[in-house]
This record gives structure tokens, C-alpha cells and sequence, in this order.
């Protein structure tokens, strides 16, 4: 084994070799080789399994950013599993033997057009499963158990987005408030797969996961989080980067080196900007991809890796520069979140050509308009459409949106129906953490409630939010639970409790919920025109006489100039020309699809909307969130939809002339 530390100010280092319970150093190594400000040694008898630290001799000045204490065991930046306890400084690097048979293994390579995430925590999506073995709840094992796929199928999502599972750091405040950082965004292993999700604790298990959901069609996206470690701020835990050499990994304010920049509100602030920093975020990525085959990665508060060495964002920065380079990482799935909490911060729409971005602003009016808030429906038709106005500038099209309504972040499906003000009071803050900014509305209630108006509205507010998310332009993205109907009790900000207000729970689902979930998902599949690659033109299309896209009085007459900025407006009715698409099947032909037609009553009442269309024609209603026995009726060119208060349709007009291709 070769052992080798990078540390620019260092005086020197010693590689600590621990007995196989990591309590007792039974040999210690002077790293006495130097190369380019990398200390090495090399250890012929080293063999996996074995523990290991540094202690890094070097200048205590923090006045000046140097941080060096060697009577601190220091992790391996590079070290492919950590033992031990991490948060109490008792952590441990392990060799490792990476073997393992992949077998056929291929990526499935969803096109993004096709695409469905959904995201999960390891632990909480099987620790209350009833039908996973006990022993492998909440572990990466029981993601590859057959009652876990076959939901996933039957969900009919194609990539799972797992929340950070890279080894990472208890707060000390949450530890002494018997609470625990359960989200994982503090990680402090970059290679290295956090254990407690662990049955076996070895690195098979992970690929093993791996390889059962490719084997099942299903992508796995990593959270990860480059843009800060767990160290925290300057009166945080020395684990690793700071101790090897604070002056290099992080970000200093310039006129107190004795803090840090914090671009991220979590103390500190990755720095990115320099070479060494960026090759071990670009090692991390690849050792990801070629070694436990993920398919795709989300960043974490991404602009504050695309900030420069000034600290500006940077479109052609070395980080985003070095991800558009690499002949790997690039054909990967690149999803960022587009902000971080300093100034200039919020850089939705500028990243680059290959990324995609969680679109805010899309969660924002999707929200605002079932809430019957006023003036938001031309915002909608722009987040409905595919955001062209955010991701045209930089040359891309709908798939660079990644739509959502809710994520791990922010209230639930079910919590944004009940409550209209965040209830964090368990997270012993003062209910001061979270944000305040929800839009949510509770149906004439706070929180749970027997009065069955309220619980029936609810059901179709969770319904509509549900059925525009997979009827719009973009990436739809599901937040775990949110089709099984799953409660936080209100609480927006649920990043600390390891417990039951966290997990999924199994056996309280609603089944009618997933049902329907696995309706609208399957109703995307079956109309390419949901699905489309490139942007709508708003002019009629090859030898159609209607628009691609036409937006919809109830009268049936096209939005004038003056119907879109009336605070009254909030129906809308949006036709989509299945012959207006631009993608071709695998003979190269284009594609053609039925017509749809998307009912949308945000109203108080219920509204009749006129059906368009040429003599002879007629719609075929496939969804209607508004009726609770809904089984499909047919309406003939010219008649009236009645479309219930706060309610959504999906009206199909047949096209194609595969008739087993129409309907839902």
C-alpha cells in the first residue's frame, strides 16, 4: 500500500497504524518521501482492513490560517471507508480491496426527456418497512429488496436520488440535545459511504445496491456536498482538512484568516478555487462513477463551487470549467442547485450547457397558483412550458428544468395541504429555523383535522399539485413519501431527527394516493408531446391547423394580451398538438402523438370549460382530480367540460393510429 497526504505548510507527518478496533496505535510511520507537497510512504505489508490516521506537524497560527494540531488523528481525504466514531474525533481510514463482480452491469442511461427522480433518504425509506428484513432496514441492502423495487416499478420512476451518503459529521448541539444530523449534508469522507446506512459494512453492499437497481432500469443519483465539509466554522472539530492544511482546503476571510468565508450558512466554505481542492472533488466523481457505477450526481448549494478565486460566480471557473472538460464526468447527469446564501448567490438559469437545475421558481408558482393566490397564471404557463425564459439564454431546453413541488427540503405533499406556517418547535430552535416562505395553505384548517370537507379538499389539492408537476415541460421530480401521503407533523425543516416524524410509514400509506401517482406517471410515458426536448414556438405546425401550444380561456378562445395580467384569472386551459414534435423514433421518422387538452380551476367554483376541435372530432377525459369515481366519459367537439373547484383534467383527442398507444 501506498499511503500519500498532500499539505503545502506542513512540517511533517506521521502515518498512525491502529489494531483492528482502531483504539490503540500499534505503529507509527514518519512520511519521510515529498513530491510536489505530497508526503508518501510506502508500506509493502499494509493489507485491507487495516486502520489508519495522520497526525500533521506544522505552525498553530490562526492569525495567519494555519490550524495544524498534531495531537489530532486526521482522516485520509482519500480513504474509501471510515470506521469509528467520527463526530467524537475518533474516526479511522481503512484500506480497502474494491473488488467486486459487476457482471453485465450497464447503466441505463435514461435520456433525460424520459426521466422520473425520485428522492429518498437510505434510511428512512425502508426503516419502517414492514416487508424488508428487520436486519437491513434503513441500510443500503434494503434498497435492492424485492418489495423496495417492485414499488419503485410499479411508482414507475426511473432514477432514485439518494440524499448524501458520503461519510459525515454529527453536530456537536445536535448530539448534546439528543438530536443527530439526519439529512447528511456535513460530510467529511468524500470516498468513503457513510457506514451507518451499512448491514455489512463493506463497499460490496453499496455496489451491490447499485447493480439491482440498474439491473431493474433504475439510475442512482448522489446527492454530494463539495461546497462545504463538517468541520464547521472556526470553533468547529479538527478531522481532517483543517488540520492537513486549513490555508489551502478552505476559503479565509482575507482580512482575518482566523475565519471563514461562509458562503454556505454552515461555517464554512470549500475551496473549490484551488487545483488541489478541485482534483479531489474531480477524483471523488470519478471514483464514484468507474468504481461504484452511479449514474449521475446533484450539487449541493452548487454556486459556491463555481465561485473564483475573487469569490464570484464563475460560469468559466475552474470548477465548471473542469466538469465540462472531463471526458467522464460530462456525460453523466449534472443537476445543480443553482444558489448559496452570500451575495450573489442565487444563479438560477446561468449555469452552463449540460447541466439541468432544481427550478425554484417553478415549486414557487405551481404553489402560489393552488393556493388561489392572484396574478401568478402567466408565471404558470412559463413554469408549465418548460422555464424557456430562465434556460433558453444559455442554450438549452426543457430537460434542463428540473420541476418540483416539494423535496427533502421544505414541507411535504401532505404537510402543504395542512399547514400554512412551518412547525419546527422539535428542532429546538425557537421554531426560528426553516424557511418562512412555504405557500402553503391549509384548507380551513391547521394541521390535522376529522371535518371531511376539509380532508376531501386536501386529497385534491395534493392531486392537482401532483398532476401539473407530470403534465409540465421539464424533469419531474417526487419527494419519497409524498405518494403515500407522509406527515412531518408540519415541521419544514426536519434535517435533525433521526426518528419516525422522518421515516416513511409503510403501514398508514394511502393506496389510492400511489395509485394515482403511478397514473400520471404512466399517462407521461404514453404522450411523447409531455416530453418534449425542445421548446414550444406558439405557431401552428407542419400540416396541423392548430398551434403546438395554444393557452385557453374557458370560453374556448385563445388568452388575449388582457386576459393574462387580471388578478382574476385562474383557469386555464393549455392545448398540446401532438404533431408538433420534433423527436423521431429509432426509423428516424417524427413522432406523432394524440392531442391533449389540460384543464386547470384554481377557482372557488366549479367552470365550464368549451372543448375546441374540427367537426366530427371528440375528447376522451383521462384524469380528473375533481371526481373521486372517476372512470373516463367522451365529449364531442363544441361540448362543455365542467371542471370542479380547485380541480385539474387531462382531456386526450386520438391522433395516432395505433389506438393501443391512446388513452390513460
Amino acid at each position: 500500500m501506498n499511503f500519500a497526504l498532500f499539505s503545502k505548510h506542513a512540517e511533517r507527518v506521521e502515518l498512525c497504524l491502529f489494531d483492528p478496533k482502531g483504539r490503540r496505535v500499534i505503529e507509527r510511520v514518519q512520511l519521510l518521501e515529498r513530491t510536489d507537497y505530497v508526503l508518501h510512504c510506502y508500506l509493502p505489508e499494509a493489507r485491507p482492513c487495516q486502520l489508519y490516521g495522520n497526525r500533521v506537524h506544522g505552525p498553530q497560527e490562526p492569525e495567519r490560517g494555519h490550524r495544524f494540531d498534531p495531537s489530532k488523528v486526521l482522516l485520509d481525504p482519500y480513504a474509501r471507508l471510515i470506521q469509528g466514531k467520527v463526530s467524537a474525533g475518533l474516526g479511522r481510514s481503512q484500506v480497502v480491496d474494491t473488488a467486486f463482480s459487476w457482471g453485465e452491469d450497464r447503466p441505463p442511461r435514461t435520456p433525460w426527456q424520459d426521466t422520473v427522480i425520485y428522492e429518498l433518504h437510505v434510511k428512512g425509506f425502508t426503516q419502517r418497512h414492514p416487508e424488508v428484513p428487520e436486519q437491513l432496514r434503513g441500510t443500503y441492502a434494503a434498497l435492492a429488496t424485492a418489495p423496495v423495487i417492485e414499488h419503485l416499478k410499479k411508482l414507475g420512476v426511473t432514477a432514485v436520488e439518494l440524499l448524501p451518503i458520503h461519510t459525515f459529521v454529527d453536530e456537536k448541539r445536535l448530539l448534546q440535545h439528543g438530536l443527530r444530523n439526519y439529512w447528511g449534508y456535513n460530510s467529511i469522507g468524500f470516498f468513503a459511504p457513510e457506514l451507518r446506512y451499512s448491514a455489512t459494512g463493506t463497499l460490496s453492499e453499496f455496489k451491490t445496491m447499485v447493480k439491482t437497481l440498474h439491473a431493474a432500469g433504475i439510475e442512482v443519483i448522489l446527492d454530494v456536498v463539495y461546497n462545504h465539509t463538517g468541520e464547521g466554522d472556526h470553533t468547529g472539530p479538527t478531522l481532517a482538512f483543517r488540520g492537513i492544511d486549513n490555508f489551502i482546503y478552505y476559503r479565509l476571510d482575507p482580512s482575518n484568516p482566523r475565519r471563514y468565508l461562509n458562503f454556505t450558512g454552515t461555517g464554512n466554505s470549500f475551496n473549490s478555487a484551488h487545483r488541489v481542492v478541485l482534483a479531489l472533488i474531480m477524483d471523488s466523481l470519478r471514483y464514484w462513477m468507474e468504481e461504484m457505477h452511479v449514474d449521475g450526481f446533484r450539487f449541493d448549494l452548487a454556486t459556491t463551487l463555481a465561485r473564483n478565486a475573487s469569490h464570484a460566480f464563475d460560469r468559466n471557473g475552474a470548477f465548471l470549467s473542469a466538469v465540462r472538460q472531463d471526458p467522464v464526468i460530462s456525460h453523466v447527469k449534472l443537476i445543480a442547485e443553482p444558489w448559496d446564501v452570500a451575495e450573489g448567490g442565487y444563479q438560477l438559469g446561468n449555469l452552463p450547457a449540460g447541466w439541468a437545475e432544481w427550478n425554484d421558481k417553478y415549486r414557487d408558482a405551481v404553489r402560489s397558483y393552488w393556493k388561489g393566490e392572484d396574478g401568478v397564471i402567466g408565471e404558470l404557463a412559463s413554469r408549465l412550458s418548460g422555464s424557456s425564459d430562465i434556460f433558453q439564454p444559455t442554450g438549452r431546453g426543457p430537460t434542463a428544468s428540473i420541476n418540483f413541488v416539494t423535496a427533502h427540503d421544505g414541507l411535504t405533499l401532505e404537510d402543504l395541504v395542512s399547514y400554512e406556517e412551518k412547525h419546527n418547535e422539535a428542532n429546538l430552535e425557537a421554531n426560528r429555523d426553516g424557511s418562512d416562505n412555504n405557500r402553503g395553505w391549509n384548507c380551513g384548517v391547521e394541521g390535522p383535522t376529522d371535518n371531511p370537507s376539509v380532508r376531501s379538499l386536501r386529497e385534491r389539492q395534493k392531486r392537482n399539485l401532483l398532476a401539473t408537476l407530470f403534465f409540465s415541460q421539464g424533469v419531474p421530480m417526487l419527494l419519497a413519501g409524498d405518494e403515500l401521503g407522509r406527515s412531518q407533523q408540519g415541521n419544514n425543516n426536519a434535517y435533525c431527527h433521526d426518528s419516525a416524524l422522518s421515516w416513511l410509514d409503510w403501514e398508514n400509506a394511502d393506496p389510492a394516493l400511489f395509485a394515482f401517482v403511478a397514473k400520471l406517471v404512466r399517462l407521461r410515458n404514453q404522450h411523447p408531446l409531455f416530453r418534449r426536448r425542445t421548446y414550444f414556438r406558439g405557431r401552428a405546425v407542419r400540416e396541423a391547423q392548430m398551434k403546438d401550444i395554444s393557452w385557453l380561456n374557458p370560453d374556448g378562445a385563445e388568452m388575449s394580451d388582457e386576459d393574462w395580467p387580471r388578478s382574476s384569472a385562474r383557469a386555464l386551459g393549455v392545448l398540446i398538438s401532438g404533431r408538433g414534435l420534433t423527436e423521431r423514433d429509432e426509423l428516424g421518422r417524427l413522432v406523432e402523438d394524440d392531442d391533449v387538452l389540460l384543464l386547470l380551476n384554481a377557482h372557488d367554483e366549479s367552470v365550464a370549460f368549451a372543448l375546441p376541435g374540427s367537426e366530427g372530432e371528440h375528447w376522451d377525459a383521462v384524469l380528473d382530480t375533481g371526481r373521486e369515481a372517476f372512470d373516463g366519459t367522451r365529449y364531442a367537439r363544441g361540448a362543455t367540460y365542467p371542471l370542479a373547484a380547485r380541480a385539474a383534467a387531462l382531456l386526450v383527442k386520438p391522433n395516432r393510429r395505433d389506438p393501443a398507444r391512446t388513452g390513460g
